[in-house]
């Protein structure tokens, strides 16, 4: 078959290239401690949208920096400690339509599904940051002096941020929360399962977010990754700071964080994808130590993987 990346068995040895900062243990304890200082408080509004025997609400919490942050949440009524399926969203997206969680929510589930800060959803982006942003979330303040200042770093703690309200809530077991997305979503599927490891299960499809070093490397920042390639074209046409840089991107590179998972994983890639390279993926997937499996469509890139909706669901009702 065509190969766009490495083989097969390199792919699961590959252990990425993108280095990782010396405190990053230090940067996410910080952050979690500063999240952790906000308790789970919600606000619960019924929305507009409701459904036979679930109950839809608009959810909002503060997140990291003080951000009004916003989630879809669905619950089958009179529920009463029940599994919760946390959802993830793609790049620039948001949560979606609320139709697309019944099916979750008609068998038993609690579903909270995030609005990413700075996209395309309710969420509350409250910026702050010194320097040139250029376009795009990853670069987003990659030019402050401060590396708390990343975007990113913000929207992966507002994932755990969710998934300790929820596993809070009387209508949830704490017990039975797993987490899915695809691209986007399944890099923050492995951050939130990372920075919350009481997470049981996570399903992440194709993630992003992992490796950038790697797809530069490819040349393939020409897609999702556009922005990196952009930011130097910008701001460091020389590439005079790439070892800081790439440094910096290593603080929000998820292939960092899948050491911390504790929950069950099962990954889902097509061999073909050159907007998230398969390589990218199995950086973070070869460091979780935690039980895991991947699934692989040979001939399939970054689009929908035939089957893969329905395996995440039966893998969910695992919990």
């Amino acid at each position: 078959m065509p190969i766009v990346d490495k083989p097969l068995p390199d792919l699961l040895a590959y252990q990425g290239t993108n280095p990782r900062p010396a405190d990053f243990d230090a940067y996410w304890e910080r952050g979690l401690a500063q999240t952790r200082e906000l308790g789970t408080d919600c606000e619960r509004l019924p929305a507009r949208f409701q459904a036979p025997g679930v109950s839809c609400e608009d959810m909002f919490f503060t997140g990291a920096h003080g951000a009004r942050v916003h989630a879809k949440l669905l619950m089958p009524r009179e529920a009463s400690k029940l599994p919760a399926a946390l959802m993830f969203h793609g790049y620039s997206g948001s949560a979606g339509d609320w139709a697309d969680k019944l099916s979750y929510a008609a068998s038993g589930f609690v579903v909270a599904a995030l609005d990413a800060r700075g996209q395309g959803g309710l969420s509350q982006d409250v910026g702050g940051v010194h320097g040139p942003t250029q376009n795009g979330m990853i670069i987003r303040g990659l030019s402050d002096p401060d590396p708390d200042r990343l975007l990113m770093r913000d929207v992966y703690l507002d994932t755990a941020q969710m998934a300790r309200i929820v596993m809070s809530l009387p209508e949830v077991d704490p017990d039975r929360v797993g987490a899915i997305g695809g691209s986007q979503g399944g890099g923050l599927t492995l951050a939130c399962a990372a920075l919350e490891p009481r997470v049981k299960r996570a399903a992440p499809m194709y993630p992003f977010l992992t490796d950038y070093k790697r797809v530069w490397e490819m040349d393939l920042s020409v897609a999702a990754y556009a922005e990196i390639r952009n930011y130097f074209r910008m701001f460091d046409p020389n590439h005079r700071r790439e070892d800081e840089i790439f440094s910096k991107l290593g603080y929000i590179d998820v292939q960092h964080l899948a050491p911390r998972i504790r929950g069950e994983v099962l990954m889902m890639t097509g061999l073909m994808d050159t907007v998230c390279p398969p390589s990218t993926q199995f950086a973070a997937y070869n460091k979780i130590t935690a039980p895991k499996r991947v699934e692989i469509w040979p001939d399939f890139g970054h689009e929908g993987l035939p089957g893969g909706s329905d395996m995440t669901y039966q893998f969910m009702l695992g919990l």
